[in-house]
């Protein structure tokens, strides 16, 4: 019943957003409540189900998107954002352009959650793609299939390595093979997928997705613009603050929370907690994309103002999708899955997989559906003699397949792109299936893979 009330729920969100041409947000918490009944949900939980979904989902990214708005504007309109995407056309030029952004994203999101990376990365590739004179959305595909793989199944993300620490993997195993593994997988998910993509979906290539962490200027004087070396150091700003403490935790702490930690060790992670390491950066890029190039503390303010405008709908959509989240947890759909296979006769490997893209489906957070999965299939992996590792980025690639409505990556892509539903669905969707499905290459390898042979796989 629950998998029927889930289906049920999907369609009516649809239908509302694509045959009534009702607001996203309102149309995702009518569908929250409407699902939470149809699940038997006590009447008076509902309520309190939505708000905890959409506090859950905006309580960092609240801080993170609001200060990563108002750090790209400060670069776009500071001439930082041309500065940097004309130098990457003069090294790369026209025809490598998608795997400058593979190798950008790809960098940027081995440090930072999947949102933090797209917060940074949009203005970049928004400039890239209007100084290059090719569709955005050429690039903001390969942009997205790094930033996910980097997501499912590359520590220090948080699924990741919580699952490693579930299933008693090594992490470094899994950072080795998850990036053997990456490489490939991004470069089909990427650049190859785009030109699919780009052939059965022409009009999503074709618009002029407005950009909200960017100003509509377009050119500026040599003189104006700040340097590279400064504009990329403002725009990485984060990313360095947050390598620094998963570097620190990972050379001096050894990956394990000291339990009476060191001033210096309090210090080390509070500048690299997401929301801090944004603040500390906004600071920085009030210098050196306003103070230092001489801009008045009038047009800082009306920089930052705006930057905070743009982006009002799509924190309500993404808190929306996380009510709708929460809703399909509370009402025991998690646990209607993990019934479903208790007790499956199948390859540890391939269970931990199909539970996972399920969960992924049916739930919307790659994170739930990791840990949940990892929790099932520990003991039959144990069983089985399974490498660990291995497991991690089974169950990993499995979190990201088929990003859909009941998920904020799938509202993201379709808010900053300017897409229709079934634009995201044949390219976001696609996109994070792609990424799943192309694991079958190792998984079909007996389980006493060695590392050379799944480089050579």
């Amino acid at each position: 019943m629950p998998f029927v009330v889930l289906t049920l729920g999907i369609l009516l969100l649809l239908l509302l957003i694509i045959k009534f041409k009702l607001n996203t947000y309102i149309a995702l918490i009518v569908t929250a409540v409407v699902v939470g009944i149809g699940l038997g949900m006590p009447l008076t939980k509902i309520a309190t189900s939505i708000q905890n979904g959409i506090g859950s989902q905006l309580g960092e990214l609240a801080l993170v998107f609001g200060f990563g708005a108002m750090l790209g504007r400060l670069v776009a309109d500071a001439g930082g954002a041309y500065t940097i995407s004309t130098t990457l056309l003069d090294i790369f030029g026209r025809k490598r352009l998608q795997i400058a952004i593979v190798v950008a994203s790809f960098i940027i999101g081995i440090a930072l959650f999947f949102e933090v990376g797209i917060v940074l990365l949009i203005p970049i590739v928004f400039a890239i793609a209007i100084e290059a004179q090719v569709p955005v959305l050429y690039l903001g595909i390969p942009m997205g299939a790094a930033l996910s793989v980097t997501h499912g199944f590359l520590p220090p993300h948080p699924a990741p390595t919580a699952i490693a620490t579930t299933l008693n993997a090594n992490v470094g195993h899994v950072l080795l093979f998850g990036i053997i593994i990456a490489i490939p997988t991004v470069y089909i998910a990427g650049p190859l997928f785009s030109r699919w993509a780009q052939k059965m979906v022409p009009d999503a290539f074709t618009g002029k997705p407005h950009l909200p962490l960017s100003s509509n200027k377009r050119q500026f004087k040599v003189s104006e613009a700040p340097g590279f070396g400064l504009s990329v150091l403002t725009a990485l700003f984060p990313v360095i603050l947050m390598t620094i403490t998963t570097v620190y935790e990972l050379v001096v702490d050894h990956g394990v929370t000291p339990k009476n930690p060191s001033t210096l060790d309090q210090i080390i992670r509070l500048i690299g907690a997401p929301g801090i390491a944004m603040l500390i950066s906004l600071l920085f890029a009030l210098w050196s994309m306003g103070i230092h190039q001489h801009k008045t503390n009038k047009a800082i303010t009306a920089t930052i103002e705006d930057a905070t405008k743009s982006i009002a709908m799509l924190l309500l959509i993404i808190g929306g999708g996380g009510a709708f989240k929460q809703i399909l947890i509370d009402g025991g759909v998690g646990k209607a899955v993990a019934q479903l296979f208790s007790g499956s006769s199948i390859s540890p490997l391939i269970l931990g997989w199909l539970v996972a893209v399920i969960l992924r489906v049916s739930l919307g957070s790659a994170t739930v559906a990791a840990l949940t999965a990892a929790g099932l299939v520990a003991p039959l992996m144990t069983q089985a003699g399974i490498d660990p590792a291995l497991m991690v980025i089974a169950i990993g690639s499995g979190s990201v397949a088929a990003s859909h409505v009941n998920d904020a990556g799938f509202w993201m892509f379709r808010e900053y792109f300017d897409l229709t539903v079934k634009q995201t669905l044949l390219t976001w969707t696609m996109l994070e299936t792609i990424i799943a499905v192309s694991e079958a290459c190792w998984r079909s390898t007996p389980s006493s893979i060695k590392p050379f042979e799944l480089a050579e796989c």
